[in-house]
């Protein structure tokens, strides 16, 4: 019988049932708005606070540093742009200037939701430092400090890659960042999790970060919710104006029905944490030694270790990821060739190229993300199907075929 194998969960979950439990009531008697004082609005308000608790709790964070947003794309734009707007104003104010641009360090792999706030930035006259990873996907502390400088505002590198998975050294920069304010530098950290959190452990305090982005349907709960930890004493300016939710951080009706489910969903994340990612790990380790011995034109890219235990992103050479996607894809099983937000583009994979990888691995990479719903089976069959599949699209591949022996 056909069956479909999703293999893109980082690029969205299923909701969970437990989940879809807990926001169902919320939908339907307890609609109030949570800005009203009446018992409606103080019962929402009520489903609101819990789940500030539930997902401080992920992060080891305080309720009141939790600002609920849209989803990762606003928690980033919150965070960066918040942060520089607020220094901004500030230093006009007490120092009377009429601009206060500054500079921003990032890496060269973050996800399009931080890369293009920061290029929109640096046409608006701010400084940006791109930082290199090099040939496992990660960034070197040495080139963070090596790039800082007296107008350096902001340090923004991603807890873990959404394409590749590796994960940064985001509490040696926390730790570094400590040292500079200790000499009285005005510097903050912030580091999107989005991908990271429910899947590994995510301390804000242990990272030591000022502002951390998550987001809901990363870890089985609706698309549309997603959170901005802010460190208690870090300013922002509010991007959304028109309403005094969320401490005056983020104006607008809150979504009570998927803030709850988004509390759920943490609340079962930590509980299943160390189960998940020991589960997920072995699945993504029988998956890669099973294509390592059966497809010999492979290569992993990333960091074989310091890693999410969910993501495996593989080049296949001699095709196009987009061909072996969609033939995947008639197969039943659902994978990416990177990010979805970049969905569409003909342009190579900017992460994969950054590893130093030519313009046709880049092209032949294919993420495979693993999610709770996934077996060995689905392994399996996967490893019974890829095969033949690339095999298919080999053939077709001109560079293939005037490598190949006759």
């Amino acid at each position: 019988m056909f069956r479909r194998i999703y293999l893109d969960n980082s690029a969205t979950t299923p909701v969970d049932p437990d989940v879809l439990v807990a926001m169902m009531p919320y939908l339907t008697e307890k609609f109030g708005n949570a800005s009203s004082i009446h018992f409606f609005g103080q019962e929402a308000k009520a489903a609101v606070d819990k789940a500030r608790h539930q997902v401080a709790s992920l992060i080891n964070a305080r309720p009141n540093e939790i600002v609920f947003t849209s989803g990762g794309t606003e928690a980033n734009n919150l965070a960066i742009r918040g942060l520089v707007e607020s220094r901004v104003t500030s230093q006009n104010i007490s120092e009377g200037l009429a601009t206060g641009k500054g500079h921003i360090i990032t890496s060269a792999i973050e996800h399009s939701t931080v890369k293009m706030v920061c290029e929109d930035l640096e046409a608006r006259g701010y400084d940006v430092t791109y930082l290199p990873v090099y040939e496992n996907g990660i960034v070197r502390i040495e080139d963070i400090k090596d790039a800082i400088r007296e107008d350096t505002v902001l340090i923004s590198v991603m807890t873990a890659n959404n394409e590749i998975g590796t994960l940064q050294p985001v509490s040696e920069i926390g730790k570094f960042v400590k040292e500079l304010r200790a000499d009285a530098k005005k510097i903050w950290f912030h580091t999107d999790a989005v991908q990271a959190a429910g899947k590994m452990e995510v301390d804000v305090e242990e990272i030591g970060c000022d502002l951390l982005s998550i987001s809901a349907h990363k870890i089985y709960a609706p698309k549309g919710t997603g959170a901005l930890y802010v460190r208690r004493g870090v300013r922002l300016h509010p991007q959304n104006i028109g309403g005094h939710q969320e401490r005056e951080r983020r104006g607008g009706t809150e979504s009570v029905p998927f803030i709850a489910a988004f509390g759920k969903a943490c609340e079962l994340a930590k509980e299943r944490l160390a189960e998940n990612s020991e589960r997920l790990g072995k699945l993504r380790d029988r998956f890669e030694q099973g294509v390592a011995e059966r497809i010999p034109d492979m290569i992993l890219n990333g960091d074989s270790e310091n890693r999410l235990p969910n993501i495996s992103n593989i080049s296949f050479r001699f095709i196009e990821g987009e061909g072996l996607l969609i033939n995947l894809d008639m197969h039943g099983i659902a994978v990416s060739t990177g990010s979805a937000c970049s969905s569409g583009s003909l342009e190579p994979s900017p992460v994969i190229r950054a590893l130093g990888r030519n313009d046709e691995l880049a092209r032949g990479a294919i993420r495979f993300s693993f999610g709770m719903q996934n077996t060995e089976e689905d392994v399996d069959q996967v490893l019974e199907i890829l095969p033949a599949s690339i095999e298919n699209l080999m053939r077709l591949s001109p560079v293939y075929s005037q490598t190949s022996p006759v």
